[in-house]
């Protein structure tokens, strides 16, 4: 067995330490192993450094260095010169090193489950960025999210040739007019009211009610020289221009529409008349007409379409107008029964009140405004206009009514006021029109995105007109002042019949002169351009496409 021979230990009688002479080592010492040699006066650091990492070569080529690094010496360098230069300057950066070496943070140790959880935000932020990004490149396929600004959309009534255009306004000029007009005075009121059902104001998303259908009760949506109380009133002088409540609303809003409407003028003698043409746009409820981010689907079969939710839009306002009343038989009875109802018909509930305003000294103006309830408070008879905001997929609008709708209302009403700004304005200016105490809006979803025949009534919120258009910045006088300047615009025309037409792609409205038999074929909808007309085959296109078909049918069977 091989022995280990332990050599001598030198001693130092000079100092501490070793000697610094090699000879005085043991023979078997590896040569060129430095030593440092201390003196008493000098402070110890490390006997022994064991933090070092050898073996990596990132370490192995630092310039910092540790006090047991040691630079070889030649002996006739050492003898003359035994003292070394010690640089306590920390070395120098580099001028360009990648950035990312200069991120790296020394953090606490975490647990496991903190880490999974940190990791599984960071892809959560990650992932919602790169969505971001793709739904802002436009290059894929998805309806949901393509802008408005690419839809093209259509004049709600087609420009003939014949017509002759007078003049056009932007709507820029619209928002300095201002006019203040007094307290309107009611000529006559007609029709029957029932009470408002307060058990809706404690409807909530968990216990919704279904929308009931009233097929047997008829609206009428009746234009201005159509209604004999108005003919009766011209005949009668008692005012200079005549109007109702749904037109006079749209010119009033009409800074804040996006979709096409059109509004008739007639000139008759000195009094000044405005209509609607059946099947006229005003019929509807627009849905969706100023948001910004999505487009509607552009086929008029989907149910989805701008057309099918307008339609649906109207059907729900007035089966929801009749279903939050109370129905014991009990009505409020006024001045004159529903001039549009037949004998022995059975129509929906609303009153009608006959109201003139002063615009001049010598021009009054009539409109016909509509209420949909009537209650009594402290001996006083109010009434009450009835809406509904109607949600058709939240995929759409961006937030779900049946989650968001009882926790964070205001953020529902905020979205509806930014998709729906000129419907909601519209309703506010009517039921400022008809001096209405309460506008009572109710949020009507569909039971299923697809199904567009079922809803459920999910909330019903009141707003005092006046303090509801101070909310949504809709000032009256400024509204007042956009009819002043039309009317006065109109009284100026000759005799005969114009039309209003707002610009599908522009913010301005038209004024034509059309002839005086326009618009007398009661229009159902508007005609399609010849270009876009299907055209009849010819006779050899016919013949060419039997013989198509035929040498079809014969492949088959071969």
């Amino acid at each position: 067995m091989t022995e280990f021979e332990v050599g001598a230990v030198p001693f130092n009688a000079g100092g501490w330490g070793p000697p610094e002479t090699p000879s005085q080592l043991h023979p078997n010492h590896p040569p060129n192993v430095p030593f440092l040699p201390f003196n008493r006066s000098e402070k110890l650091g490390r006997i022994a450094d064991w933090t070092r990492n050898y073996n990596n070569n990132k370490n192995r080529n630092s310039a910092q260095g540790s006090v047991f690094d040691s630079i070889p010496v030649d002996d006739d360098d050492a003898a003359s010169n035994p003292f070394h230069e010690v640089i306590g300057k920390a070395p120098s950066r580099p001028k360009f090193v990648p950035r990312w070496r200069f991120q790296h943070q020394r953090q606490l140790p975490q647990r496991r489950d903190e880490e999974v959880e940190a990791k599984k935000r960071e892809q959560e932020k990650e992932r919602a960025r790169r969505d971001r990004l793709y739904n802002r490149s436009g290059n894929h396929n998805n309806n949901h999210n393509s802008r408005r600004e690419s839809v093209v959309f259509k004049s709600s009534v087609d420009i003939q040739p014949e017509w002759n255009m007078l003049d056009q306004i932007p709507f820029s000029s619209f928002s300095k007019l201002s006019f203040s007009v007094q307290e309107p005075e009611d000529l006559l009121i007609c029709g029957a009211l029932e009470s408002y059902d307060r058990s809706y104001d404690r409807i909530n998303p968990k216990n919704e009610k279904r929308l009931e259908r009233f097929k047997n009760r008829n609206f009428f949506k009746v234009t201005t020289t159509d209604d004999p109380v108005i003919r009766r009133l011209a005949n009668e002088d008692k005012a200079t221009v005549f109007a109702t409540d749904s037109i006079l609303s749209t010119l009033m809003c009409a800074p804040r529409s996006v979709y096409s409407w059109d509004i008739v003028v007639q000139r008759v003698w000195n009094k000044l008349f405005f209509d609607k043409r059946d099947g006229s746009q005003l019929d509807l409820l627009s849905v969706n007409e100023t948001c910004q981010e999505v487009a509607l689907p552009e086929a008029k079969e989907d149910i989805n379409s701008a057309y099918s939710l307008s339609v649906e839009a109207a059907y729900i306002n007035q089966n929801f107008s009749q279903q939050v009343l109370v129905r014991n038989g009990s009505k409020v009875e006024f001045d004159e029964p529903n001039p549009f109802a037949g004998e022995g018909e059975e129509v929906a509930c609303a009153a009608y009140r006959y109201r003139r305003w002063k615009l001049d000294d010598n021009m009054f103006l009539v409109a016909r405004c509509e209420v949909q309830s009537a209650a009594e408070s402290n001996g006083q008879q109010s009434f009450m206009t009835l809406n509904a905001l109607n949600e058709f997929d939240p995929k759409y609008s961006g937030i779900d009514w049946r989650k968001k709708l009882e926790i964070q209302r205001g953020a529902v009403l905020a979205t509806e006021l930014k998709n729906n700004a000129n419907k909601l304005a519209k309703w506010t200016a009517q039921a400022l029109l008809a001096s209405a105490d309460m506008m009572k809006l109710g949020y009507v979803s569909r039971v299923h995105p697809r199904d567009h025949f079922n809803h459920s009534i999910l909330s019903v919120v009141g707003y005092k007109p006046k303090e509801f258009a101070t909310q949504i910045n809709l000032n009256t006088n400024n509204m007042w002042g956009i009819v002043k300047s039309i009317v006065d615009l109109c009284m100026k025309l000759k005799e005969g019949k114009y039309v209003l037409v707002k610009d599908p792609s522009k913010p301005q409205v038209r004024i034509y002169e059309v002839p005086a038999d326009a618009f007398e074929n009661d229009y159902v909808e508007e005609p399609l351009p010849e270009d876009e007309q299907v055209q009849p085959p010819t006779d050899e296109e016919a013949l060419a496409v039997a013989n198509d078909v035929e040498d079809i049918v014969e492949e088959a069977v071969l």
